[in-house]
């Protein structure tokens, strides 16, 4: 079990130093802040990506699309 690089001895010893410092009342409490932080946190970086996608995919039909000229505005045109 590997996460955020931090192993299962570590983590023990993480928690340990959580659990006499703040107590088994607040442990809980802080738990679901620190989740519902990373919940919003994940959410807020799927939105961005998929507005940057959507972004990307608009420049790129504009890009790949030929640039249009009104017959108006053609240059070299004698009347």
């Amino acid at each position: 079990m590997n996460i955020f690089g931090i192993g299962l001895p570590e983590m023990i010893v993480i928690m340990a130093i959580a659990l006499l410092i703040f107590g088994p009342k607040k442990l809980p409490e802080i738990g679901r802040s620190i989740g519902k932080t990373i919940r919003s946190f994940q959410e807020a970086s799927k939105e961005f990506e998929s507005e940057f996608k959507r972004e990307a995919e608009q420049i790129e039909q504009v890009a790949s699309s030929p640039a249009q000229l009104p017959s108006t505005e053609v240059i070299g045109k004698k009347e």
